[in-house]
């Protein structure tokens, strides 16, 4: 078990947001293609899946440290008054499983509980196991496919009370 992460809410456009948000982009392109993913793919991802939405009365967005050093990142998408959708959660490769991202997931479990959401949603790829792993375990469970995106394979919720 790693020593304990600390957050912060932090711009999407930021220097920390673009850093991580880049990691997490070379990983799940990368996995996608079975390879290393490319500076022009990592790049073509990042404008063409923004995260500017992450911020004021949309979202938030939110980055993990372990120290000083950025290890992770997370969001939370505000979709309607009673949903809000995680997104972005992504742990650098050399910290996973020292529960930086159940640690996250919970501290945005906490902006949605603020906002008076009562269920929260997202989507994934069948080949992220540690996700899948993760959300099973922090409760999230498989509902019916609730979006057409071209990368969604598993749709997952979790009731917040």
């Amino acid at each position: 078990m790693s020593a304990a992460a600390s957050f912060a809410v932090v711009d999407p456009s930021s220097e920390p947001a673009i850093d991580i948000l880049r990691r997490y982009n070379v990983d799940i392109v990368g996995r996608f293609h079975g390879r290393e993913a490319s500076d022009e793919e990592v790049r073509r991802t990042m404008v063409d899946e923004p995260s500017d939405d992450l911020a004021g009365d949309s979202g938030v967005f939110v980055v993990a440290y372990l120290g000083v050093e950025v290890v992770g990142c997370g969001g939370v998408r505000f979709i309607s008054d009673d949903i809000a959708e995680l997104t972005r959660v992504f742990v650098d490769a050399s910290v996973r499983g020292g529960g930086v991202g159940a640690s996250m997931v919970e501290y945005l479990e906490g902006f949605v509980r603020e906002s008076r959401r009562k269920r929260i949603r997202l989507d994934t790829r069948e080949d992220l196991v540690e996700a899948r792993r993760l959300y099973s375990r922090l409760g999230y469970v498989d509902v019916p496919a609730f979006n057409a995106e071209p990368y969604a394979e598993v749709w997952l919720e979790k009731l917040l009370y």
